[in-house]
């Protein structure tokens, strides 16, 4: 999605012209550049991308914008999250003019859009950026959080936020299977087919790691993931590939093989959408 940018002549703000062109109508001339960090829980969402006739968390916060400014704003996110994704540190940016903000702080716009969004929406800051600024394409590298539940019996408080896993996990395999993935590929394998039609999917994945935790007292085995960027299913396709090898199903010298296959039905299945988080946007 392209931001678009008003172009007009800049007169100082306050100035007489200024008081002219707001009594003549005119929209003011002086731009900014805001952004706001969210986080969601991606259950109740169709993604985060608007879509006519659906709950999306782009779609509900540009509702809440227009409301405040009584225009439509169209904002700009560093990453799309699929239906059931989770956010802690989604960033989303917008333009906004002199009018716009007057008589706004920045917290009071954060209280009001906490208050006119989604409950499952949370508006952690809202910052002033350099004009021009880029949720999308000034991020150098995006991390995403899987969860997987490794213990025997299934989690209840980690129920709605991991992939419970039992069995046991042969962590080291999957650390030797991640090898194969660092530093730039193509990972045509690991998206969704019918986006990767006509798209370039090179990616440059920085780290894969692996973290256990404990939540609520249940095990989460957590898998870091960073990279410059995603293609669609890109994380959760890694993850049900990994598990695979994790439970012995498959080599770890087999993530090489799909790697280079270049084909979505080599890699392993989709892991769940609602064990994943867009944890935060490196800039």
């Amino acid at each position: 999605m392209t931001q678009t940018t008003q172009h007009t002549q800049t007169r100082p703000a306050g100035s007489a012209a200024g008081a002219l062109a707001a009594a003549d109508g005119e929209r003011p001339v002086r731009e900014h550049t805001l952004a706001l960090t969210l986080s969601y829980n991606g259950a109740p969402f169709s993604g985060f991308a608007r879509q006519p006739g659906q709950l999306t968390v782009q779609g509900d916060v540009e509702a809440a914008l227009e409301l405040l400014f009584r225009r439509p704003i169209e904002t700009t996110c560093a990453g799309r999250t699929d239906a059931g994704v989770h956010a802690l540190g989604q960033v989303v940016s917008f333009d906004v003019d002199d009018v716009d903000i007057a008589g706004r702080s920045l917290p009071s716009l954060r209280r009001s859009l906490n208050a006119l969004t989604n409950d499952a929406i949370t508006v952690r800051e809202v910052e002033p950026k350099q004009k021009g600024f880029s949720a999308r394409f000034d991020a150098q590298a995006r991390e995403y959080h899987y969860h997987l539940c490794v213990d025997s019996t299934a989690p209840i408080f980690m129920k709605d936020f991991s992939w419970f896993v039992p069995g046991g996990l042969d962590v080291s395999a999957m650390e030797a299977g991640a090898q194969y993935l660092l530093g730039e590929h193509d990972f045509k394998s690991f998206c969704m087919a019918a986006s990767a039609v006509g798209k370039p999917t090179n990616r440059n994945v920085r780290e894969i790691s692996f973290h256990p935790e404990t939540v609520l007292g249940e095990n989460i085995l957590a898998i870091k993931v960073v990279g410059n960027a995603f293609l669609h299913s890109m994380v959760r396709t890694i993850v049900g590939t990994l598990v695979m090898v994790g439970k012995g199903q498959r080599p770890s010298s087999w993530v090489g093989e799909v790697l280079e296959a270049r084909d979505r039905q080599a890699a392993g299945e989709n892991a769940p959408a609602q064990g994943l988080v867009f944890w935060r946007v490196i800039y």
